[in-house]
C-alpha cells in the first residue's frame, strides 16, 4: 500500500510537468535512491541527466527541454529573458540556450543553459505551462538589460499589450522601480505606442 502511495503521488507530481520529476520530488514522496535505480533498470523511468527522470510511459510534450533545465536546478531556477518571451509567445525566434534566472547560491555550468543569478521577489515570478517564468515586466527590464535591440523590446511590449498579458499601469512601474536606461526604454516604446494610436485616430 505504502509503495503505491509513493507512485500515485510521484505520478501527480510529473503529471503537471509534462512526465518529468527530480530527484529530490521522488525522495519527499518516500522514493529511495535504491527504488529509484530499481525503476530505471526495469523501464518505468528514463534517467535523462543527473537528477533528472521522465515516467517511461509518459507521452512526449511540447517545452520538455524547459521543464528537463528548470529541474536540473532543483526547481530553484525560474525561466527568464529570451526563453520566457517565448512561452509568453512574444517572439518567433528560439533562444540558443535555455535561459534561467537563479539564487546566487544555486549557479551552475549545464550544457545548453545560460544562468543568470539574480534573486527575484515573488511578484516578479508566475506560472505558465506549469513553468515559473519571469513577469513580463521583469522580462522586459531583463532583456533590456541583456542588451536586446530596442525594436525587439517595443514589438514585445505592444504584442504584449495587444494581448493583454500586462498593463501599461505595470510597465509603468517597472520602469520607475528600475529607473536610467531601463525606464527610459520602457518609456519610449509606451510613448511610441500611444504615438501609434493616435495616428490612428484610436
Amino acid at each position: 500500500m505504502r509503495q503505491i502511495a509513493t507512485e500515485r503521488c510521484l505520478y501527480e507530481i510529473a503529471e503537471r510537468q509534462a512526465g518529468y520529476f527530480s530527484a529530490g520530488q521522488g525522495r519527499q514522496v518516500g522514493l529511495s535512491k535504491s527504488l529509484l535505480s530499481h525503476h530505471v533498470k526495469s523501464g518505468h523511468f528514463v534517467r535523462i541527466r543527473r537528477g533528472v527522470y521522465r515516467l517511461a510511459l509518459f507521452p512526449e510534450t511540447p517545452h520538455a527541454d524547459l521543464y528537463i533545465a528548470w529541474l536540473s536546478t532543483g526547481g530553484r531556477g525560474v525561466l527568464s529573458h529570451e526563453t520566457a518571451l517565448a512561452l509568453y509567445g512574444l517572439t518567433d525566434l528560439l533562444p540558443r540556450e535555455i535561459h534561467l534566472t537563479v539564487p546566487r547560491t544555486a549557479s551552475r555550468r549545464l550544457k545548453g543553459i545560460c544562468f543568470h543569478t539574480a534573486k527575484l521577489a515573488p511578484q516578479e515570478v508566475t506560472w505558465r505551462q506549469g513553468l515559473p517564468v519571469t513577469t513580463l515586466p521583469r522580462t522586459i527590464s531583463d532583456l533590456i538589460r541583456f542588451a536586446v535591440p530596442a525594436e525587439w523590446i517595443r514589438q514585445a511590449i505592444q504584442q504584449a499589450l495587444a494581448r493583454g498579458l500586462t498593463s501599461e499601469a505595470a510597465l509603468e512601474a517597472e520602469a520607475r522601480q528600475r529607473g536610467g536606461a531601463i525606464g527610459a526604454q520602457i518609456r519610449e516604446a509606451l510613448e511610441s505606442r500611444h504615438e501609434v494610436r493616435d495616428e490612428r485616430g484610436f
